[in-house]
C-alpha cells in the first residue's frame, strides 16, 4: 500500500456523485465506493497516518489514489500530495483541488488556475447529524430556522447534514485564498430546494481578480446515500459572488 506506481486507469466501484453534480464545470473528478487493492501512499503520505487505525488508512489511500487519477486526467504525474500546516492538502504547481471521504465514499476533483480559481468538495453520509448539539456549533438561529423550514416541506432531505458539509466546502475553498482559519460562524449559509447554496461571509473576504470576495455559491447533490457539496469558482467570476 506504500509503494509507488503510476495510477492511471478507472477506479473499481466508480460512481458518479460529484461528477454529476459538477458535469459541466471546468474540472476532473475520480470517485470511488470503494478501496481498491492498487491505492498507494508514498512514504511521506503514509507517515501522516501510520498511528492511525486501518480504516482510517485505507480511506487516506484511497483518496490520495483517486487525486493521482484526477491529476493524470490533466497530465500531472503522480507525486506525493503532502500536508500544509494547518493540514491542507499541497496540490502541485498549477493545480487547484480538493479531496473528500467518508464512509462509503471517496473522491478528488482537479483544475487548472487558468479555468478554477478555487474549489472545494465534501461528502457525508446522506443522514441527519447524529448528535444535535453539532447543528448548534455549527449553524445561527436564521440558518437553523430555514433548515427546519426545508424539512417540512422536504422531509426526506438530512438538511443538518448539508449545512455541515457546505459549511465544510466554504472553508474549503475560502483556505487556499486566504492561508486563514474561517469559522462556522463566519459564514452564513442559504441552502435551497433546486441543489443550490449560497454562502454570505461574515469576515473581510480575500481580493480576488481586483475585487473583495464577499461570498461563495454552491450546489449540491443526495444519492445513493451520500451527500456531496461543490463550491467551483471560477476564473473569470472575479471577486464578487
Amino acid at each position: 500500500m506504500t509503494s509507488p506506481s503510476k495510477a492511471t486507469g478507472e477506479l473499481s466501484g466508480e460512481t458518479a456523485i460529484l461528477g454529476t453534480l459538477l458535469a459541466g464545470e471546468p474540472v476532473f473528478v475520480a470517485e470511488t465506493r470503494e478501496d481498491p487493492a492498487d491505492a498507494y501512499l508514498y512514504p511521506e503520505e503514509a507517515a501522516y497516518v501510520a498511528k492511525a487505525v486501518a480504516k482510517r488508512q485505507r480511506e487516506f489511500a484511497t483518496a490520495r489514489h483517486c487525486a493521482r487519477i484526477a491529476l493524470a486526467r490533466i497530465d500531472v504525474p503522480p507525486a506525493p500530495i503532502l500536508r500544509g500546516d494547518k493540514g491542507e492538502p499541497l496540490w502541485p504547481a498549477e493545480v487547484v483541488g480538493s479531496m473528500t471521504h467518508c464512509l462509503g465514499y471517496r473522491a478528488a476533483v482537479v483544475a487548472r488556475p487558468a479555468a478554477v480559481t478555487s474549489l472545494g468538495v465534501d461528502a457525508e453520509p446522506a443522514e441527519p447529524l447524529s448528535d444535535p448539539g453539532v447543528l448548534e456549533l455549527v449553524s445561527d438561529e436564521k440558518e437553523r430556522a430555514a433548515l427546519a423550514a426545508l424539512a417540512v416541506d422536504h422531509p426526506g432531505v438530512p438538511w443538518d447534514r448539508l449545512l455541515f458539509s457546505a459549511k465544510e466546502t466554504v472553508y474549503k475553498a475560502w483556505f487556499p485564498l486566504t492561508q486563514r482559519w474561517l469559522g462556522f460562524e463566519d459564514a452564513h449559509l442559504d441552502i435551497r430546494p433546486d441543489g443550490t447554496f449560497s454562502a454570505k461571509l461574515l469576515v473581510e473576504g480575500p481580493v480576488v481578480a481586483g475585487a473583495e470576495l464577499t461570498g461563495f455559491s454552491g450546489t449540491w447533490l443526495v444519492r445513493d446515500g451520500i451527500a456531496v457539496t461543490a463550491i467551483v469558482l471560477r476564473a473569470e467570476q472575479g471577486g464578487a459572488e
